[in-house]
């Protein structure tokens, strides 16, 4: 039986060591955040230390809540990144407010060359260079203050892509090349070619099983966005903007090429204009799909190194999804392209023919 003694036994010691041991306030109690970190940018004023394979800097802030203050930043050592690049003094880097370097400063060569191309383009194309570089911005704004942000909110990749070209391609065309039946024709054309695209994309990307994963890229904003965004319908719409960017080339030619030669011979039959522009079209053909290959090619160089001398067999590595994936869209491309040309032929033949000269 517990006696009042024993009870008060118990209790005082607890009492005692209640008062020396406060508890925890509110604050105490919940985990303090952590510091949110920042990203200034800095240059390096100097090396403090170096050797093969570790760099001490000393980088002056040039921005931000720490704006002319020095940090010490070491980089390499025993955790070297992978193709980290050795920095000297005055070089122009990212820095975290963690105290580690995230990467250079690129922005005013970018500036210089993007202003390298509007001079020549404004030189050498005058007005219309003035005016594609108009279409050029016109492009971006589309790009990114509606196409983007739809596919964000988590609607239709494919029909938000369509719907952005159909207001691409005419103000695009027009303000390249004028407001002309040259430039109607090619807007025609281009339509016409890139709902075939469209078509041949969804048709083979269901065959070939292509989900959109990958590239890093995608798991990156399924991590960030959820289930808010259709990969595989982003996959899509990328290849509908990339066929879009080749189609104003050989749609705009083949309407001029129909268009100087009805004026060089007002008498050609439509049969024999039709045939006459296919001869020229079949060489914007040829240079067009190599031009295609090659530049697919080249953005994806790093990927395709990886399988030279790989033991496994070629069937075995087109059948990986990137390959698959880089395949398709150069294909889709290609044959959007070919088809164009026919297609643009046509129209023109038909629109010049009912003109008298």
């Amino acid at each position: 039986m517990i006696t009042a003694k024993a009870v008060t036994t118990i209790l005082i010691p607890l009492l005692l060591l209640s008062l020396l041991v406060p508890l925890p306030t509110k604050a105490m109690a919940q985990e303090e955040a952590p510091p949110q970190e920042e990203f200034f940018e800095g240059r390096i004023e100097n090396i403090l230390e170096e050797d093969e394979h570790y760099q001490k800097l000393e980088i002056l802030v040039t921005n931000g809540s720490q704006k002319d203050q020095k940090m010490t930043v070491e980089v390499g050592g025993e955790f070297q990144r992978v193709g980290e690049p050795k920095y000297k003094v005055g070089d122009e880097v990212v820095v975290s407010s963690f105290g580690y370097i995230t990467d250079f400063v690129r922005r005013r060569p970018l500036i210089f060359l993007f202003a390298l191309f509007a001079l020549l383009t404004l030189l050498i194309g005058k007005l219309w260079g003035a005016t594609s570089l108009l279409g050029m911005g016109f492009s971006f704004l589309i790009i990114f203050k509606l196409i983007l942000p739809q596919i964000l909110s988590g609607k239709d990749p494919i029909l938000v892509t369509i719907f952005g070209s159909l207001l691409i391609i005419p103000a695009t065309f027009y303000l390249s090349h004028g407001f002309n039946k040259k430039a109607t024709i090619a807007v025609g054309g281009t339509l016409i070619s890139l709902v075939v695209a469209g078509i041949l994309s969804k048709i083979f990307v269901e065959l070939t099983h292509l989900t959109g994963y990958a590239s890093e890229e995608a798991g990156f904003l399924q991590l960030m966005k959820g289930e808010t965004v259709n990969i595989r319908g982003l996959l899509l719409a990328g290849i509908i903007i990339g066929v879009l960017g080749v189609l104003d080339d050989i749609t705009i030619a083949q309407a001029a090429v129909v268009e100087q030669l009805r004026y060089a011979n007002p008498n050609l039959k439509p049969q024999e204009l039709f045939k006459r522009a296919m001869k020229i079209g079949q060489d914007h053909i040829a240079s067009m799909v190599n031009t295609l290959i090659l530049v697919y090619t080249g953005a994806s160089l790093p990927l395709l190194l990886l399988f030279v001398n790989n033991p496994h067999p070629l069937t075995e590595i087109v059948n990986y999804e990137i390959i698959a994936e880089e395949i398709v869209r150069t294909l889709v491309g290609s044959i959007a392209l070919i088809l164009a040309v026919p297609i643009t032929t046509f129209l023109a033949t038909k629109v010049y023919d009912t003109i008298d000269l």
